[in-house]
């Protein structure tokens, strides 16, 4: 749980519309009830329950269930000493010169907010609920997003310092007892090679000219790229006027970084073409290798992409990899396939989450489970089949074909076949424990003092 409370600025939001966290303990101060206090910083029940809150929710989306989990005092208390943890972690962090930048807090609350934005149905709508603009909640949020980076921060460079040896590993998974080996499931290592339909020239050419129109009405006719966005955008930001935060710029695809780097701001680009259509970019800011923007997306309509030629594409690779020993599947995934995400690695799809080769079959998307479903012995190619590429909101029709790489059916877990995983246990519970004992030294130098009774267990070390 000690990282619970990171940056879930969604879930602030969902509990506190009227008021920004930091506000709301400062404002019901003289009301609300000191439950501890940290060298200088006061801990209000308040802020607890939020955190608590966050917590709950969180539980909520990760099991996918209806209901949040019930609350316990014993989650309550363990929220309290996790607070406590991030008071001293912050203190020691200060003396030990650890710092982030302004940008990376900007970056952080942007995309926070833009996240929440979308979640309640605009700009608009959120600065009702919060009651104040979009530049009061940045400014609020501020201090509080920088505490926890700095914390984050502290706590992942520790981390990193902490290694793990094959006999460490051994050690921990020969003290499972055996009747507790958890059972791994069906897994599968896959690879793919994709191919994006070709656009019908006339309906690109239609769509080119649509974009200089719109470019058209902003530089000669007074219209802005915000109503003109929300109007005409195709993108999953029109609704909000075009606004992209401040992002990096190797998140954009090359064409829109190149060109909205090469702006000044308040600037409009000419039109600009991606694979997901034509833009026109007004930069807003810059700040390093991070850039502030709005644009306007007009995207050809998906009837004029000719899908035959991809899928005929799809279907001669797949033959030359089965019919020729000198061809292999991850060469002609780093030489033609249009994903970037996967093509650089040959085709290997990884998980998003953890970057590990074997994925559990029941957690794929439903279009690769049915195609992987269908492949029966490894090296196995499927057909072409058709699915969407894109961010979620910015998807475009595509068609792959699939390579089985390896099968691991469900079993008792093995050091043989689960060394990987069993590692990466293994390194988390060390890295918990020293951290921990770290934690439990530096209290021994911090004033702490609860203000109301605390139960014995969750005063003693590893709490």
């Amino acid at each position: 749980m000690n990282n619970f409370y990171s940056l879930l600025f969604a879930f602030i939001l969902l509990f506190s519309f009227n008021t920004s966290l930091k506000a709301q303990t400062q404002n019901a101060s003289s009301l609300d009830q000191i439950v501890a206090v940290v060298n200088d910083h006061i801990i209000l029940k308040s802020e607890v329950d939020q955190r608590v809150r966050e917590y709950l929710y969180q539980l909520q989306q990760q099991q996918q269930q209806s209901q949040p989990p019930a609350f316990s005092k014993d989650i309550w208390y363990t929220v309290l000493q996790d607070v406590v943890q991030n008071y001293v972690l912050l203190d020691q962090a200060k003396v030990d010169s650890i710092e982030v930048s302004d940008d990376q807090v900007d970056q952080v609350i942007d995309q926070r907010i833009q996240q929440t934005i979308q979640q309640v149905g605009g700009e608009e709508a959120l600065e009702r609920r919060m009651g104040k603009s979009i530049l009061q909640i940045r400014a609020d949020l501020r201090e509080q997003y920088r505490e926890d980076l700095i914390v984050q921060q502290y706590r992942q460079q520790k981390s990193r310092s902490i290694t793990i040896t094959r006999p460490e590993v051994e050690e921990f998974f020969n003290n499972i007892p055996a009747d507790s080996l958890p059972t791994i499931p069906e897994q599968v290592a896959i690879s793919q090679i994709v191919a994006v339909p070709e656009v019908n020239q006339s309906a690109r050419e239609e769509a080119r000219n649509l974009a200089e129109q719109l470019r058209d009405s902003l530089i000669n006719h007074g219209k802005t790229i915000e109503e003109l966005a929300k109007r005409h955008s195709d993108g999953p930001s029109g609704p909000d006027g075009g606004k992209l935060p401040m992002v990096p710029l190797g998140d954009l695809v090359p064409e829109y970084s190149a060109a909205a780097s090469a702006l000044q701001p308040g600037e409009i680009s000419k039109v600009v073409e991606t694979t997901f259509g034509f833009h026109v970019i007004r930069l807003n800011k810059r700040q390093g290798d991070k850039i502030d923007t709005n644009h306007i997306l007009i995207s050809v309509d998906q009837e004029n992409y000719d899908d035959q030629s991809a899928i005929e594409k799809l279907k001669e690779l797949r033959d030359s990899v089965l019919t020729n020993e000198d061809v292999t599947f991850s060469e002609l995934a780093r030489k033609v396939s249009e994903d970037p995400n996967t093509a650089p690695q040959g085709g290997r799809i990884l998980n998003p989450q953890t970057g590990e080769r074997l994925l559990a079959i029941e957690q794929l998307d439903p279009a690769l489970y049915r195609i992987v479903l269908l492949l029966e012995k490894e090296g196995e190619i499927s057909e072409p089949k058709p699915f969407n590429i894109g961010e979620q909101g910015n998807t475009k029709r595509a068609f792959r074909i699939v390579r089985l790489d390896e099968h691991i059916p469900e079993h008792r877990a093995n050091l043989e076949d689960d060394y990987q995983r069993i590692k990466n246990f293994a390194l988390r519970e060390k890295q918990y424990r020293i951290i921990q004992d770290w934690i439990d030294e530096l209290k021994k130098e911090v004033y702490i003092e609860y203000k109301i009774p605390m139960p014995d267990r969750y005063l003693s070390s590893h709490n």
